[in-house]
């Protein structure tokens, strides 16, 4: 678990496998950024070894400006200086979430193969789909998280309210330092998957773009790198809320009796406070409650051998007909159709 402003050390090392592979200087990175302890930062193996937060911003900075390259040398075209910058100008004035997402989608896709971005609707599942072809066959955690970080925090910044993810899925085999996900990330998190992939409800999609080119230029003063070291936890109530509900082990009945009061109690929020907070979020108690729910069917449908009729006892379902069509709603597909796609 991530403590307090830091970050796993193994996970920045994971930055700078391009870097080495390319021949760069690090240890000029590291003096131009004033980050001392060159050589035990970069071969200190301690899966529990961490590094300040504040620290991560200068070594991107300085990397990026040594490189010219704000892709950190992972692709074969490098994205330069400037990029992601005039990407947010091309998107600014999209309208609303889904426009701006299919802009930068079409603004990436202008820089080589080796990265694409990929938005599909499914019933109320919308998945945003990172292929990234690994072109030098490096380490690629801190590459792929980082494009999920700069992707997600951009969104939120641009509707101007957190969001609230189903799940998210890394092609790449689980870490050593996977507990720095839940933290990242507040949603199941699964590992050696198909895809890089995040998932969230289509109605984020026609969230009107709150912000614009005045409001753009600020935002723009130290991105993208200050998007990217913001690895410490997403403290928005709804994260939190999610979380509290994750680290409930057991399935409906643990869920339900789960209150708004007691979430209110166990989170040291009045319950006015609370309720309020959340509205300004564009979220609701329950909207958490059934994100999670959601996910759970997916769960047990592909990880159990549970027939459809007790999944849907377990989600709270009065019958399997009402799981059908609400999981028909969910995902675009009925619960049989999950099952034989596996």
């Amino acid at each position: 678990m991530a403590h307090g402003h830091t970050v796993s050390l193994s996970l920045v090392q994971s930055l700078f496998s391009a870097a080495r592979y390319h021949k760069v200087n690090l240890e000029k990175v590291f003096e131009d950024a004033g980050v001392s302890n060159f050589s035990t930062l970069t071969t200190d193996h301690d899966v529990l070894a961490r590094l300040e937060l504040d620290q991560v911003g200068p070594l991107l900075r300085s990397l990026w400006g040594e490189m010219q390259d704000e892709a950190s040398g992972f692709l074969r075209a490098p994205f330069k200086i400037g990029m992601f910058s005039m990407m947010c100008h091309a998107i600014i004035t999209a309208g609303n979430l889904r426009r701006a997402l299919l802009r930068s989608a079409r603004f990436i896709s202008l820089f080589g193969d080796d990265i694409s971005i990929e938005l599909t609707e499914t019933g109320d599942e919308t998945r945003l789909i990172i292929h990234y072809t690994n072109p030098f066959e490096l380490d690629q955690v801190f590459f792929v998280t980082s494009i999920f970080v700069i992707w997600i925090r951009l969104s939120c910044w641009l509707i101007d309210q957190p969001m609230l993810l189903e799940r998210i899925e890394f092609a790449f085999d689980e870490p050593e330092f996977s507990d720095e996900f839940t933290l990242m990330f507040p949603c199941r998190h699964v590992f050696s998957q198909k895809h890089n992939m995040v998932v969230f409800n289509c109605r984020l999609l026609n969230l009107p773009i709150k912000q614009d080119s005045e409001t753009l230029t600020t935002f723009l003063h130290n991105a993208p790198e200050s998007l990217i070291t913001q690895f410490r936890a997403d403290d928005s109530l709804t994260a939190q809320i999610k979380r509290l509900l994750l680290h409930r082990s057991g399935m409906a009945t643990e869920l339900e009796n789960l209150s708004f009061d007691l979430a209110a109690q166990e989170l040291k929020i009045a319950a006015h406070t609370l309720r309020r907070r959340l509205k300004e979020e564009g979220i609701s108690f329950q909207e958490i409650k059934d994100s999670l729910r959601r996910d759970q069917a997916m769960v047990l449908l592909c990880k159990t051998n549970l027939s459809t009729q007790d999944i849907a006892s377990k989600l709270g379902f009065s019958e399997p007909a009402a799981f059908n069509r609400a999981f028909k709603k969910w995902t675009g597909y009925t619960p049989g159709q999950i099952r034989n796609s596996l």
